[in-house]
């Protein structure tokens, strides 16, 4: 299942130090995330993951491996958007 702690992979997790928080970005991160706040989260996540595929497409040979984890966290990101949409429609045949 998809929970609020999942995180994507990016190029900066491992280059940059881990960011302190002070003030409203401590109280934003205690902020209870609706189905529908998770869910434009979640495909603005997408939409970053697919332009940094499209770029490493033009260097098909530099980063392969890079790309096959982008998109596999794609295709992650893809499956929790559509079962969140799932979860905030109701099912009709019911």
């Amino acid at each position: 299942m998809c929970s609020e702690t999942d995180r994507g992979i990016t190029d900066n997790d491992m280059t940059e130090p881990p960011h302190t928080t002070t003030g409203d970005e401590a109280d934003a991160a205690n902020e209870i995330m609706t189905p529908a706040m998770r869910l434009l989260e979640l495909q603005s996540r997408h939409r970053s993951l697919d332009l940094k595929i499209a770029e490493l497409h033009q260097f098909p040979y530099q980063n392969q491996i890079l790309m096959q984890r982008l998109k596999k966290e794609k295709l992650r990101l893809k499956d929790c958007i559509e079962r969140i949409k799932d979860e905030m429609i109701p099912d009709l045949n019911a």
